[in-house]
């Protein structure tokens, strides 16, 4: 299960592009996640186009719609399952991303103010079919293949041990900290007065 939100200046992607970056990009996060083209597996797969005013965006604190030339702004926000999500492989998605947009666009190269979020969902922590859904579930679904679906298996195994660790682990604990931290939640911050 995956989300992909594009955030763009409105009407800055046609009818056209998004047809084809509904597919394109799909495919950017797909190929990477379960270790194939698996054209089964675009079912757990959104995209969303959202659009804005240029004056609801900003970059470097200046509305787009005030900048001169206005800039090229585009967020591609990914959201995925925890699963088999390495360096190399969160830096493949990227470049499939960057990739799929600049030939959607007939960019030659992708613009500065493109840029890409990914973000891993935690396990347990995605919900589908009225119920918590876990990619465990997903692993025997004939998409992954029998590598990824080894490493998901490995990673996910893996962090839940970690968090077992975590939780069993006792912690120091340091009262003088403590009542540090407390005094200055409690204390509200000096005012400074105006001299107008």
């Amino acid at each position: 299960m995956t989300i992909i939100t594009v955030t763009s200046e409105k009407d800055r992607l046609s009818l056209d592009q998004r047809r084809e970056l509904a597919r394109s990009l799909t495919d950017a996060v797909l190929v990477p996640e379960v270790g194939q083209l698996a054209p089964a597996a675009r079912v757990g797969f959104q995209v969303h186009f959202v659009e804005r005013e240029p004056d609801l965006m900003a970059i470097g604190g200046v509305l787009v719609s005030d900048q001169e030339p206005s800039a090229d702004v585009m967020v591609i926000d990914i959201a995925v399952m925890d699963g088999d999500w390495t360096q190399e492989v969160r830096a493949e998605v990227i470049q499939r991303t960057f990739a799929a947009l600049a030939e959607a666009t007939g960019a030659a190269t992708p613009a500065p103010a493109w840029w890409v979020n990914f973000r891993v969902i935690d396990e347990a922590s995605w919900g589908s079919l009225g119920s918590v859904l876990s990619v465990l579930d997903l692993l025997d679904s004939g998409v992954f293949t029998e590598q990824k679906a080894t490493a998901v298996r490995a990673h996910i195994t893996a962090a839940a041990q970690t968090r077992t660790e975590n939780i069993s682990t006792p912690r120091s604990f340091d009262s003088s900290r403590r009542v540090a931290v407390s005094l200055r939640v409690i204390r509200p911050p000096p005012r400074v007065q105006s001299h107008s």
